[in-house]
């Protein structure tokens, strides 16, 4: 049955859910302790009510001289519904295991990411040494307008491919990037820390970053879930210019 052109969603957000995690400051100290005391518990690593300003100063000393396996005994699933574009950035960090919806398999639903009026849609300066301004309130209606007459439009053509016979994975060519997709992406926090480096921009950062909102906004949305799992982790991860160990 087609979807009435009322019936397709614009959003202008994206989610992230934590959904699966084993991941501790203890897993960190308990892999990087294996180097100096042999063989311990995990209950071992991770004993004490508190961390100990030793603890600290270990998880400390690996994130500045960047000794960066002790921070890969973990792992964190989150699931993340995002528009595709944001996807296709997301996959070109090598770091993740991920398994996306596909249009293969399923019709896929009518969701459309359009920018939000706090958008700033005016590139100022050359690549690499840019910046982004809020645009005129002439051009923020011009891009909701576009954006959703070109969507619709994309998404009718593929619902008339759909009734016609014509297989999803045909049909759904003609369906815009800025398409909600869903996908689980599974990682250990020396890869995120690696991803948020690059797709957040922060002040005092030892190599800035310049990343595409849509992006930063799903990986701000991961680091606001991650820290509390790990602070020491985080905070020593501030502490030394967000670099990757």
């Amino acid at each position: 049955m087609r979807v009435a052109s009322e019936q397709i969603e614009f959003r202008s957000d994206v989610t992230v859910e934590l959904v699966r995690h084993s991941a501790s400051d203890a897993d960190v100290l308990f892999a990087a302790r294996v180097s100096t005391q042999g063989e311990q518990t995990l209950e071992a690593a991770s004993s004490g009510v508190e961390a100990s300003e030793r603890d600290r100063g270990l998880i400390n000393y690996l994130m500045r001289d960047r000794h960066g396996s002790p921070f890969e005994h973990n792992s964190l699933t989150f699931y993340v519904q995002a528009p595709i574009f944001v996807f296709r950035e997301f996959m070109r960090h090598r770091i993740a295991s991920y398994n996306e919806e596909s249009g293969r398999y399923r019709e896929l639903r009518p969701v459309f990411y359009v920018p939000g009026p706090e958008r700033k849609l005016v590139q100022v300066g050359k690549p690499g040494a840019y910046e982004f301004e809020d645009g005129t309130p002439e051009q923020t209606a011009l891009v909701h307008d576009e954006v959703v007459a070109v969507c619709t439009q994309a998404y009718e053509s593929y619902q008339r491919m759909l009734e016609a016979g014509v297989a999803r994975e045909v049909a759904r060519a003609v369906l815009p990037v800025t398409l909600y997709s869903s996908m689980y992406v599974t990682m250990n926090a020396r890869s995120l820390m690696n991803f948020l480096s690059l797709r957040t921009k922060r002040e005092g950062t030892h190599f800035p970053s310049f990343p595409q909102r849509e992006i930063e906004m799903v990986a701000e949305k991961m680091e606001d879930l991650w820290k509390p799992l790990m602070p020491m982790t985080a905070d020593t991860f501030d502490q030394n210019g967000r670099v990757a160990p």
